[in-house]
């Protein structure tokens, strides 16, 4: 399921880019664009790794065994914060990076496994005022990870590859886009709202599938296209 995620990992690649290469460019490391990196390795931790009940006392870790070099990108953002000159955001990212890891993604593993996907959309709904009020620090990347894989469980138990669900996904993100400008008090809910909608925007978009059309003797039924009439084989009308 990783592997056909392309939109999203699109974008997960150019984010660690950026990211990876802000010193060249800024001074010190985007606290939004960290959250997003966060959040989106929530995601696809959820995404990769379905256990919903661990068993063991090596399940605790079994997510870090399963893949090591996945933990090389919280290392290297913590180098590069500490290449900006940034040490208060190097511990902020290895604090934040340990908790998800250790402590967060095991016990939603097993807490999450078995609610409803209403209960999961009113958690995730729950934690995008946390993000708003705990601002850039760490316990806002420890929330913006735990959102992923809310956001992960939220959108394995919808609709995929629909473009009404794709559509609601993108009405979402333009509605928190659009909200800091009629109302500026929601300008601190905007961005994490905006990633999540985003983020499941992209998801349904790399598994959009086509609208199935029934098959035709006239035309082309994966496509739903009338041949012309010179296209037709004789007897055919």
């Amino acid at each position: 399921m990783t592997g056909e995620m392309r939109a999203l990992g699109l974008a997960h690649g150019l984010l660690l880019g950026l990211l990876l290469g802000s010193p060249l460019i800024a001074p010190g490391l985007s606290p939004i664009l960290l959250g997003a990196l966060f959040l989106l390795g929530g995601f696809y931790l959820r995404l990769a790794d379905r256990r919903f009940s661990p068993r063991g006392a090596l399940s605790w870790i079994s997510h870090i065994r399963m893949a090591p070099l996945r933990l090389t990108r919280w290392a290297a953002l913590a180098i590069v914060a500490l290449i900006a000159g940034d040490t208060g955001r190097v511990a902020a990212i290895l604090s934040a990076a340990l908790i998800g890891e250790l402590l967060i993604y095991p016990l939603s593993a097993h807490a999450l496994g078995k609610l409803p996907r209403p209960a999961i959309g009113a958690l995730l709904f729950a934690v995008i005022p946390g993000l708003a009020h705990f601002g850039t620090g760490m316990v806002a990347y420890v929330l913006a990870f735990a959102a992923g894989i809310l956001a992960c469980l939220f959108w394995l138990r919808g609709p995929d590859g629909e473009p009404r669900a794709l559509g609601l996904s993108i009405a979402g993100l333009g509605a928190a886009l659009l909200m800091p400008l009629l109302l500026p008090a929601t300008q601190p809910y905007a961005w994490p709202a905006a990633l999540v909608c985003a983020t499941l925007a992209l998801a349904h978009l790399s598994t959009l599938r086509r609208r199935p059309m029934p098959w035709r003797m006239d035309g082309d039924a994966r496509l739903g296209i009338r041949r012309p009439p010179w296209l037709r084989r004789p007897g055919l009308s």
